[in-house]
């Protein structure tokens, strides 16, 4: 039967709302199907604000993939804001599509995707906005399968009481294979239920139920073990890992939005996973291995993405993107088939050490310079080596000049603090580096206008990677070194004044530590936030740090820990963690090695260059590094000219 769309009643909430153009939907690339024509039906979200969750690419990847089967229907939900959720609540409107304005609550999957545990609230108000029960044990046959992904899947356990499923890796064949599941068990009649359902899912071996598994404690806290409650489920549950990237060329059609949103490009990923072994780096240790697009793939996504789009600019994304095999000839082919257009081409994320002055004038041959990112991460070649970010100051100096020199006049430099080991003169290190990087461009360049923003970020232990175990420092001390840095800089007039400086304070950084490495104990702490208003908790102007402190001071006692042992306290190789039942591929005991070598400042290659270290990603996942160089080149090179076509501004009818 048919579902009504919401659209009479929002449609008079919003002019009493601020933004009201990201809910009415119309974007260039949604697609909106008949409803009766189509078996399964899901319904995808970021569990943020349009203009966050618009532009994000599994998102946008996952839409794509599920439409483009015939019986399939994918629509997307956003989280709204507290202005419009008041009215919602106060006329009684459910939480909505943007495609169709249908409500959440009559899709059969709500498949919602993490990339920061502080999302966790908006979901919460999200499923309620639904008329979705919270907590799964409530939910019956008249309610969707909620289905967590994204890098903060890898550790559930938190809203383990909240979500019906888990799909840890990559979502292009996993979303296939679920819709397969449901699409059957549909045709059958729905047997058994939504148990029968989850269960189906849960022998996958690749969707964690977390129904399925019992989680048992020892008398101080720590967990004794994670089990299944029955037998027919499997111990561990297995990541997914899309090899042959060529052969998922998405998004061939990206959505552009009406309202302006935090990314407005063309991205195309030119490789997933990363081996460069950053230890306190989730996404590069849980996307292992890595594995390329060809330079050929490429070219034809970016040709046919900007002639459907209209974009102006083109995102090369990746965890390390100057890391491609082939990324000198992909960006000079790409550049000469643009020049004379009024495309740019970017690269997000930039490692100091693979930063070139080719690459540089590839970049701005067109004369529009995109942003340009560094992280070094670390201040000093000690902490460097404990977090095996193997940058030198010489490297940092040199790749920073090269941009100066070739035209650009602002660079970005990222850091961490609160790192393990870390010292108050490791984070003095960040302003003598700042500096220098001032003082050797003026050098360069003859100029004195140039600038570099300092941005620091709070270190956060995440799980499957070696600083899994490690402690976290209390908001108190990082606060002080910000301080302390923030002089530093200034302590030179002549060269602070070119210097800008963002960071955020300790205090986000501790509660997305009890978030990421939380247990099932967690997810009382996030209710009670979100029942005393929790919202947005990723942004500083909706987060309070105090309901959290209060929140978990109320909720952690009565299960004989707090907040502090959550965060501060440093793991025994023998814990176990609240995610050990999850398998990423790693190895725990090439981990904790891994973690003991930072002490000691061992730094560790990248595999793509060296014999294997025997992480174990490769043979437990019967995975392989799948890299070039393809010998290929960019085709056709002939150059684009001025004339992109005009896109058409209608929808994609399924």
């Amino acid at each position: 039967m048919s579902v009504t769309s919401v659209f009479p009643q929002l449609e008079r909430l919003l002019p009493r709302i601020s933004k009201p153009i990201q809910y009415v939907g119309g974007e260039l690339g949604a697609v909106i199907k008949d409803w009766d024509s189509v078996t399964v039906r899901w319904a995808l979200s970021y569990p943020d604000a349009y203009e966050v969750g618009l532009p994000n690419q599994g998102v946008q990847i996952l839409y794509e993939v599920l439409n483009e089967q015939p019986d399939v229907l994918a629509e997307r939900t956003y989280a709204v804001w507290p202005d419009l959720e008041a009215l919602m609540r106060a006329e009684g409107v459910p939480q909505f599509t943007v495609e169709a304005h249908r409500p959440v609550t009559a899709f059969d999957l709500f498949g919602i995707s993490f990339a920061t545990e502080l999302g966790y609230t908006n979901m919460l108000t999200m499923l309620d906005l639904a008329g979705i029960p919270l907590e799964s044990r409530d939910r019956d046959d008249r309610h969707p399968i909620v289905v967590a992904g994204g890098h903060a899947a890898f550790n559930p356990e938190p809203i383990a009481d909240f979500i019906d499923a888990a799909v840890l890796g990559d979502g292009e064949e996993a979303v296939l294979e679920i819709t397969a599941i449901v699409r059957e068990w549909k045709g059958e009649g729905s047997p058994g239920g939504r148990d029968e359902l989850l269960l189906r899912l849960a022998r996958t071996e690749s969707v964690y139920v977390p129904r399925f598994y019992d989680v048992d404690y020892l008398p101080d806290g720590r967990i004794q073990r994670v089990v299944p409650n029955r037998a027919d489920v499997p111990f561990r549950v297995h990541k997914r890992t899309t090899m042959d990237l060529d052969a998922w060329p998405y998004p061939k059609r990206p959505l552009v939005p009406l309202a302006e949103t935090v990314h407005e490009r063309y991205a195309v990923e030119i490789f997933r996973g990363c081996t460069r072994g950053c230890r306190f780096c989730q996404a590069g240790m849980i996307t292992r291995p890595v594995r390329e697009r060809s330079i050929t793939t490429v070219g034809q996504m970016v040709k046919e993405g900007l002639e459907f789009s209209g974009f102006h600019e083109v995102g090369l994304l990746s965890l390390s993107s100057a890391d491609h095999s082939e990324i000198g000839d992909m960006c000079s082919g790409l550049a000469q088939q643009y020049e004379g257009t009024n495309v740019s081409l970017s690269l997000p994320s930039t490692r100091v050490d693979a930063f070139n002055v080719t690459l540089a004038q590839e970049l701005a041959r067109n004369g529009r310079r995109t942003g340009l990112t560094f992280a070094p991460e670390g201040g000093s070649e000690r902490i460097r080596k404990v977090i095996n970010k193997m940058v030198t100051e010489e490297d940092l100096i040199r790749t920073v000049v090269t941009a100066y020199s070739n035209g650009w006049r602002a660079v970005k430099l990222y850091f961490m603090c609160g790192l393990p080991t870390e010292t108050d003169e490791d984070v003095l290190q960040i302003a003598k580096l700042a500096h220098e990087v001032i003082r050797a461009g003026r050098e360069a360049t003859g100029s004195r206008d140039i600038r570099c923003t300092v941005s620091i970020g709070g270190f956060v232990p995440k799980p499957h990677t070696p600083f899994q175990w490690a402690k976290m420092e209390t908001p108190e001390v990082i606060d002080h070194r910000l301080r302390a840095l923030k002089n530093a800089i200034n302590s030179d007039r002549n060269l602070g004044k070119a210097i800008g400086y963002r960071y955020h304070d300790g205090q986000p950084s501790l509660i997305e530590g009890l978030l990421s490495r939380g247990d099932r104990r967690v997810g009382a702490v996030i209710r009670r936030v979100w029942e005393q208003g929790g919202r947005f908790d990723g942004w500083s102007e909706h987060f309070s740090y105090q309901r959290w402190v209060d929140a978990a001071s109320a909720v952690l006692p009565g299960y004989g820990v707090d907040l502090d042992w959550f965060t501060v306290r440093e793991r025994d190789q023998n814990e176990v963690l609240p995610w050990d039942h999850l398998d990423s591929g790693l190895d725990k005991d090439w981990l904790w090695q891994d973690w003991q070598d930072s002490v000691t400042g061992f730094e560790q290659d990248d595999c793509r260059w060296t014999p294997c270290f025997d992480c174990g990603v490769c043979p437990s996942q019967d995975t392989e590094i799948q890299i070039g160089p393809t010998g290929k080149k960019l085709l056709p090179l002939t150059p684009v000219g001025s004339g992109l076509r005009v896109p058409q501004t209608v929808h994609q009818h399924g």
